[in-house]
């Protein structure tokens, strides 16, 4: 009897993992969750994910610690978890200068992440001109943070994706991810994916914590929100699944993505597929040793 194909690995595109993150015991999905490098390769492992893309937090303290914790975390996953890094442009030209420097000696960096709601820029502020830049020339994605943020404090006008289009067509050879699927502007962020064909969007951080009211119901409305942002694209190949963990469980991200009323195939591509593309991961198993 011939074996049965396994199952495709899959991608989550949107992790934290830092000891600046805020306020995990109450953030995130419980309290005694266990936010390590192990932890999350174990939660991994049991979610069928390969590799994890995990996202430099603008709460660290400089671009240099930050970039020193992505290289451990990175070492000690051997290989699973891909570092993405940050910079505040209203921080000024010299900061976003020295950043750039630190970036290009570091090869192992997988793209770059904007909070343009957090930081108060739009992303065609000409300060981010240089980030964009290197982005070129490096060949990487930029990741913009869209819509609401963790704390009341961010001011989401910077983060609609309207906001992104004018970048988009600027530079139309560097990847933008609308994180988090421009919620609560989800129709505005497929526009922005159907009309330009360097925008991908992924589906991380659409619910709320699972002790919130009505959470089965936000589950099912997250499930028609995705749904309808890929029927208005017309196509499944620049969706990225991501969890925004630790705000959600893995199980309950891909479960989301799992029961999308889409042919098997497209699950696939949003599961893994797409990501691996965008990521320039390699073809096959990595064996998982980063979790023993």
């Amino acid at each position: 009897m011939p074996r049965r194909k396994a199952a495709p690995s899959r991608v989550d595109t949107h992790l934290h993992l830092s000891r600046w993150w805020n306020d995990l015991p109450r953030t995130g999905y419980r309290p005694d969750l266990d936010y390590t490098v192990r932890g999350l390769l174990a939660e991994m492992d049991r979610n069928g994910i390969e590799y994890g893309v995990i996202i430099q937090l603008h709460e660290a303290p400089s671009v240099a610690e930050g970039l020193d914790e992505a290289r451990r975390s990175t070492s000690e996953a051997k290989g699973r978890l891909l570092p993405v890094t940050t910079v505040d442009p209203t921080q000024g030209p010299d900061e976003v200068h020295h950043a750039i420097e630190l970036w290009d000696r570091d090869p192992t960096i997988r793209g770059v992440k904007l909070y343009p709601g957090y930081q108060s820029f739009y992303p065609h502020d000409p300060r981010v001109e240089p980030i964009l830049e290197f982005a070129h020339r490096r060949h990487l994605p930029v990741l913009i943070h869209q819509g609401d943020t963790l704390t009341p404090g961010g001011l989401v006008k910077y983060a609609r994706p309207i906001e992104v289009d004018e970048v988009a067509v600027r530079y139309r050879d560097v990847p933008f991810v609308l994180c988090h699927l421009g919620n609560p502007w989800v129709h505005e962020a497929a526009e922005l994916v159907y009309k330009n064909e360097n925008v991908y969007a992924d589906t991380s951080g659409l619910l709320a914590h699972p002790s919130a009211p009505l959470f089965d119901r936000m589950v099912a409305q997250s499930r028609r929100v995705v749904e309808q942002a890929i029927v208005t694209v017309g196509r499944s190949d620049r969706f990225l699944y991501g969890s925004d963990w630790p705000l959600e469980e893995l199980q309950v991200a891909v479960a989301l993505i799992e029961s999308l009323d889409l042919p098997e195939a497209d699950r696939r591509k949003i599961l893994g597929e797409n990501a691996r593309r965008l990521f320039r991961l390699p073809e096959g198993k990595t064996g998982r040793s980063g979790s023993s």
